[in-house]
C-alpha cells in the first residue's frame, strides 16, 4: 500500500511511504524539511513494522512546535493503517 500524507505544522511538506501486507515499511520519501535528518530517519524506518514505529514516534516535538516530522509520520501511519 502506498500512502501520501500532506503534513501540517512542520518544515516537511509531504511524506510518501509504502507498507507491505505485513505492515512493514518498504519505502519512505520526505518532501522538504531537513534533508540529512530525514534521509537518516528513512533508512532506519525501512524494514520496521509501521504500527510499532507510529507508537514510538507519537508525540515527538521539534523546537517550540507542537509536532515534528516523526510525530506527523506517526499520524500518517495511524490514519491509514489499522
Amino acid at each position: 500500500m502506498e500512502i501520501n500524507f500532506k503534513t501540517s505544522g512542520i518544515c516537511c511538506r509531504e511524506m510518501n511511504f509504502s507498507v507491505d501486507e505485513n505492515n512493514t515499511i518498504t519505502d519512505v520519501e520526505f518532501i522538504g524539511g531537513c534533508n540529512g535528518n530525514l534521509s537518516g530517519m528513512a533508512k532506519l524506518l525501512i524494514g520496521q513494522n509501521a504500527l510499532e514505529v507510529a507508537d514510538k514516534l507519537e508525540g515527538t516535538t521539534c523546537g517550540n512546535k507542537m509536532t515534528s516530522c516523526p510525530d506527523q509520520l506517526s499520524k500518517a501511519i495511524k490514519e491509514n493503517i489499522k
